[in-house]
């Protein structure tokens, strides 16, 4: 495999290329990039990417990642705190909010339940969800809204959520599925089809 002739810039693309989706080409490409930066927006860069790792923590009430705990989501007095919408990673809730329709709060799971990688319910928050349910009965959300990929492992997550806080007699939900707005019937999978038909509404 051929190298730079010099060690920083190959050190460089060796650190890139160990970040996820990222093949020894496209960290070239990054290098190049940040060779033709000004020296100050590298130094911004660089500031920006310790600043991340140095600074950022966990909110303790959701679990979504913060600058400081509780989030401001959790901390904010003007959101719904009786509606709880879960969530699998911190980027599934800057996908919901995007939309400025939810404006509940939130809880991050940190996956999704999947034997063949491992991963099993006490690797996620789940139990820290139940609690969370259950912790004050006269404070109980209304609604538990399960906003998970619809997926095996999804499905899977969504069932054994639904299932530890059925005795605690809060209403479930999960988000509808189906075919994409501006989508051809004909190109849709008979499983998306078929989900379309299930989630149908009246007009």
């Amino acid at each position: 495999m051929a190298q730079y002739t010099s060690r920083s810039v190959e050190a460089l693309v060796e650190q890139f290329s160990k970040l996820p989706t990222i093949g020894r080409k496209t960290a070239q490409r990054l290098a190049s990039y940040i060779l033709k930066m000004p020296r100050s927006e590298v130094v911004m860069l660089a500031e920006a990417l310790v600043a991340a790792k140095d600074r950022v923590t966990t909110c303790t009430v959701c679990f979504n990642v913060a600058d400081s705990s509780p989030c401001t989501i959790c901390a904010s007095d003007k959101r719904d705190h009786t509606t709880i919408c879960v969530v699998e990673e911190p980027n599934d809730v800057m996908a919901v909010e995007r939309t400025q329709e939810y404006r509940g709060v939130y809880h991050v799971l940190g996956g999704a339940i999947s034997p063949l990688d491992g991963i099993g319910p006490d690797e996620l928050k789940i139990r820290e969800l139940v609690a969370r349910v259950a912790e004050r009965p006269e404070e109980r959300p209304r609604e538990v809204i399960l906003a998970l990929n619809p997926n095996v492992e999804g499905d899977t997550t969504a069932y054994y959520i639904s299932q530890l806080l059925g005795p605690l007699e809060v209403p479930v939900t999960r988000i509808a599925r189906g075919l994409p707005i501006g989508g051809d019937l004909e190109y849709a999978d008979e499983a998306t089809l078929s989900r379309a038909f299930e989630g149908r509404v009246a007009l």
